[in-house]
């Protein structure tokens, strides 16, 4: 084989190597940051519960689990909720110092929603999609987490229609931010997770004529 040869394998096998390594680095940031935006969601909760400052119905909560939904394994949802439901507990136990309501704990199924939602939106990440999709777990949140204290809170509301109704039409003040925040973090979060991909593929693209 003559030294040219060589060369060219050499070449092609070190190219092939960054290629493969950069990929790596690309899926394993983005992962990492699935991790991150649902830490920072429990915290900002968190310290928010504690009565620190007001989020006025702003919240990560959605934006996150929508985005680790579109990264992670299903396998991996637990976590996400699991992480949620802990706070949830933290709160009304340690903070509020109220029980848990059967409609608090019948939400906490609706944590795995956002990730489904996100899960199959996947492979089709495009601006009016991870809109669409904020916007559904928004309004999925509304609707569930009422019906829900309607049917089974505290709160004594008639068990008819119109009761329903009442309990809908309450909760509109808040409905306007929840919304907002679940569009605009979906956005922020999907953008800042095709930015760290498209940067470090430009860097591979870098290594790779370099070698």
């Amino acid at each position: 084989m003559s030294l040219s040869t060589k060369l060219y394998y050499y070449q092609m096998a070190v190219s092939l190597d960054v290629t493969v390594s950069t990929r790596h680095n690309i899926r394993s940031e983005v992962l990492m940051l699935a991790y991150l935006f649902v830490v920072l969601a429990v915290l900002l909760r968190i310290v928010a519960g504690t009565g620190a400052f007001a989020t006025l119905g702003f919240s990560l909560v959605g934006a996150s689990l929508l985005f680790f939904g579109s990264r992670m394994p299903r396998k991996h949802f637990w976590v996400p909720a699991a992480l949620m439901i802990g706070s949830d507990v933290y709160l009304n136990l340690r903070v509020y110092q109220i029980p848990l309501s059967l409609d608090q704990i019948l939400m906490w199924s609706w944590y795995l929603v956002p990730c489904f939602i996100g899960f199959f939106i996947r492979d089709r990440i495009k601006p009016l999609n991870v809109f669409g999709a904020g916007l559904g777990t928004g309004v999925g949140f509304f609707l569930t987490s009422n019906f829900a204290v309607w049917a089974f809170g505290n709160i004594a509301y008639a068990k008819n229609l119109s009761g329903l109704l009442l309990c809908y039409t309450k909760a509109i003040p808040f409905f306007r931010n929840g919304i907002i925040s679940d569009v605009l973090f979906s956005l922020v979060f999907f953008g800042i997770g095709a930015l760290v991909a498209q940067t470090q593929h430009e860097s591979a693209v870098s290594k790779s004529a370099a070698a």
